[in-house]
């Protein structure tokens, strides 16, 4: 059986993503109406997953975040400098469309956030990245692949740059 080729890029005016459907209306509401305008304000950038026909197979969006280092875990906090607010990177959204679902396609996103995420603090400094799980599902894969929650935000998760430094560096 072979692989099905995907590719990531920023999403353009030229992507079909009226038939995305991820079964989340709020999720499937921001590709269709808002992500563009998202991207041409500067909001979020939005990037898009494509199948061998172009078809919009899954999405996430970055943004810039601050985050407040007394909500880290304290092992993390005390390695970085105690300022109120400490640059990170949100992955503000992240959905995966119904029909392509079972694929792990979900994960292939989410190394493509973070290896974008990673590969852009030698421009933008960021000590890590932010999500916020919509639901116990999405928590706990989160929690799976190394994010760890935020203090009085369970829902809110991080993960190092120094996390994903170890795993994208090349050695």
């Amino acid at each position: 059986m072979s692989v099905p080729a995907y590719r990531v890029e920023p999403l353009r005016v030229s992507h079909d993503r009226a038939a995305f459907s991820c079964g989340v209306a709020e999720l499937d509401y921001y590709l269709h109406h808002q992500a563009g305008q998202d991207a041409r304000r500067k909001v979020a950038a939005p990037f898009v997953m494509l199948d061998k026909d172009d078809v919009v197979v899954g999405y996430y969006t970055l943004s810039s975040y601050s985050v407040r280092g007394r909500e880290l875990p304290d092992a993390i906090a005390r390695r970085l400098p105690r300022y109120p607010l400490l640059p990170a990177t949100l992955l503000g959204r992240l959905a995966v469309n119904q029909e392509h679902r079972g694929r792990k396609i979900g994960q292939l996103l989410l190394m493509d956030a973070l290896h974008r995420s990673w590969k852009n603090t030698a421009e933008v400094a960021s000590v890590g990245v932010v999500v916020e799980a919509f639901d116990g599902a999405a928590r706990a894969f989160y929690q799976h692949h190394q994010f760890m929650p935020l203090a009085d935000h369970p829902n809110k998760l991080f993960i190092t740059m120094a996390t994903l430094e170890k795993a994208f560096k090349v050695r």
